[in-house]
């Protein structure tokens, strides 16, 4: 189901015209995310693609993001994917407390795509070993992107943007809801 990802009130961007992601859940213990940035690609700050690993940080600069937790649950995770193909896993007890990296997961398939118009970043997520995301539940998402321009400006798009600044982490900003995968 394709969600499209709004601009941040306060955040300015010429060169993106708009982020959209799908997401599919293909199994219980699995979530696949495909953003899609349209506009002026090449005004964009996208790192060359590396081989994929862990790293912190990621957003310092243009930087994919999904928060995920179960529906009734305070705690969740949040997921960082650069366009290096770089990536990163934490958990949280609740909002923003509690931080601790998820080294329970495995690396995510990372796969990006690229014309001067469009860019495309898909990841698939096993999440299979994430004891606070149980399979047989939906999952609240919040889905995000920051965007870096080559000048240095940054741009905040997510589904929903609460009161005041950007704040990915906020609890309203988990606005999607992702029914359980049919199981057989």
């Amino acid at each position: 189901m394709r969600q499209a990802l709004r601009l941040h009130p306060d955040s300015r961007c010429s060169a993106a015209t708009g982020v959209k992601v799908d997401v599919a859940r293909p199994r219980g213990d699995s979530l696949v995310l495909r953003f899609f940035v349209t506009g002026k690609i090449s005004a964009l700050r996208m790192p060359l693609v590396t081989a994929p690993e862990r790293a912190d940080e990621l957003w310092q600069h243009t930087c994919f993001e999904a928060f995920v937790r179960a529906s009734t649950a305070d705690g969740y995770y949040e997921f960082n994917f650069a366009p290096s193909t770089q990536w990163a896993a934490y958990r949280f007890s609740s909002y923003r407390r509690g931080m601790r990296v998820a080294t329970e997961i495995e690396a995510p398939l990372i796969e990006v795509q690229s014309n001067p118009e469009r860019y495309i970043l898909q990841v698939c997520l096993d999440l299979s070993r994430l004891s606070g995301l149980p399979r047989d539940t939906g999952w609240r998402l919040g889905l995000s992107a920051l965007i870096e321009e080559t000048g240095g400006r940054k741009s905040y798009w997510a589904l929903v943007h609460p009161p005041g600044k950007a704040d990915f982490h906020h609890p309203d900003s988990f606005a999607f809801e992702l029914a359980p995968a049919f199981q057989q």
